[in-house]
């Protein structure tokens, strides 16, 4: 099994404190890892790295074995579902074709279809409907389709249950599997449900006060 992003020697300081401190983090092609501490231990900050919005203060991050950048064309390759999502003012069908559409893909409506029937979205039911009318838990799953649908190398979640009922974390966990196994993205998803994400995770990494002290 080979690395899909390696981390190594890194630091990342907010004014002059220091947030994260890893020494060395492999995270596999193929795998799903969860990422587990109380808040303020470095997750949110670990998965904006990792999705290369943020380049680190000090240290390497390596993209399938060569060193990459913030804001580069590798961040094509790996997305991330924030715990609120933000979709367009547009109809659902819309939300999750924006992607493809602005990379001139073809077969959209297919691709669009699947991607939400993966996430447990009937398109029957739910492409024609308006960004207003879906719930917390429907408006998640949206999100995380129009991110399934560009079928990401690295897909990561930072807290995707979070504020959802039982059924629609159920959903999420759903959806999280698929990707994995259809589109066979890699996933690293931070969590604070422990139960949620251990019946997920191949493994989970620790963190406390930005640094990793455990994985199991």
């Amino acid at each position: 099994m080979s690395a899909l992003i390696t981390l190594d020697n890194i630091r990342q300081r907010y004014a002059d404190r220091t947030v994260l401190q890893i020494d060395h983090l492999e995270f596999d092609e193929g795998t799903i890892t969860g990422l587990a501490g109380p808040n303020g231990s470095g997750k949110s900050t670990l998965l904006r790295l990792l999705a290369f919005l943020d380049a680190p203060a000090q240290g390497t991050i390596s993209f399938l074995g060569r060193p990459a950048q913030a804001r580069s064309s590798v961040n094509r390759q790996v997305s991330l579902l924030v715990q609120e999502p933000y979709l367009l003012k547009r109809t659902v069908f819309a939300n999750v074709a924006y992607g493809l559409r602005i990379r001139s893909k073809n077969d959209i409506p297919a691709k669009v279809n699947r991607a939400l029937e993966i996430v447990g979205l009937d398109p029957a039911a739910f492409a024609k409907r308006q960004w207003y009318e879906l719930s917390g838990g429907e408006v998640q799953r949206v999100a995380l389709a129009a991110r399934l649908v560009l079928k990401p190398k690295l897909l990561l979640m930072d807290e995707p249950t979070a504020s959802l009922d039982a059924k629609s974390a159920e959903l999420i966990h759903t959806a999280a599997l698929s990707a994995s196994h259809e589109y066979g993205a890699s996933l690293v998803v931070a969590s604070h449900d422990m139960p949620w994400l251990k019946a997920l995770a191949d493994h989970i990494h620790y963190l406390e006060n930005g640094r990793l002290v455990r994985t199991v």
